[in-house]
């Protein structure tokens, strides 16, 4: 995979509002320096200092990880737009992250908003999203007939696990076992996601690209099943 990213953002919480840049390897991996102390993790709700020790400036915690604040930050995301060829949009990301609730509580509140802007216009996930699948799939679902997200959760060889997944990353990508991923069909069995969980390639965030991207579509769709999703009746 390529060279890490830089996505411009800002930090906001009680204290103030501070413009930053979050560093990324597209994988495990977010770094940025708040307040002069330097945070990572590997997801925006997972930022905890570097070191284990609380700084000396003022930041709310839970759980080691920053809260009680709203971080912010721009993605350029690729499209293909039929018959116009691959495009750049911006994929603004809004997490608000609430006040710790207590003991073996988490945080009262985590709210992910999406929003990809193309050609002027807007598309946003509606209010409420936990995770960027998610966020993402209702994103994609507004989108101009024809025009589809070229980014790891669109890729036909990711997948999550049955197990579950958080807000971001995550997301195990099949690239160097394709054949065999083609075959997966369910959860347990031969041809089931667990017999071949060990064979993924490394685990990915959901707006990274790499060059063996294929849009998820077909009859092969995984354990996850197709993206956008199929809506329940």
């Amino acid at each position: 995979m390529s060279a890490d990213r830089f996505w411009p953002g800002r930090y906001t919480d009680r204290h103030g509002t501070e413009a930053v840049v979050f560093e990324t390897d597209g994988r495990e991996s977010i770094r940025t320096t708040i307040r002069g102390v330097r945070f990572e993790g590997d997801s925006m709700d997972g930022l905890g200092a570097l070191g284990g020790d609380p700084p000396d400036a003022p930041f709310t915690f839970f759980d080691g990880a920053l809260s009680s604040c709203l971080m912010e930050w721009e993605v350029p995301l690729s499209v293909a737009v039929e018959g116009e060829g691959v495009r750049t949009a911006v994929l603004d990301c809004a997490l608000r992250l609430g006040a710790p609730a207590g003991p073996g509580k988490g945080l009262d509140a985590e709210t992910l908003t999406t929003t990809l802007r193309l050609d002027g216009h807007a598309y946003t996930n509606a209010e409420g999203a936990d995770t960027f699948e998610n966020a993402l799939d209702e994103v994609q679902r507004q989108l101009p007939a024809g025009t589809r997200m070229r980014a790891c959760v669109a890729c036909a060889w990711s997948d999550y696990s049955p197990l579950g997944n958080g807000l971001m990353a995550g997301l195990a990508c099949f690239r160097d076992a394709k054949d065999r991923y083609r075959r997966v069909d369910g959860k347990h069995r031969p041809t089931g996601i667990f017999a071949l969980w060990d064979q993924h390639t490394e685990f990915v965030q959901e707006t990274w690209l790499c060059g063996e991207f294929e849009h998820r579509s077909g009859t092969h769709t995984g354990y996850r099943g197709p993206f956008p999703a199929r809506r329940r009746l």
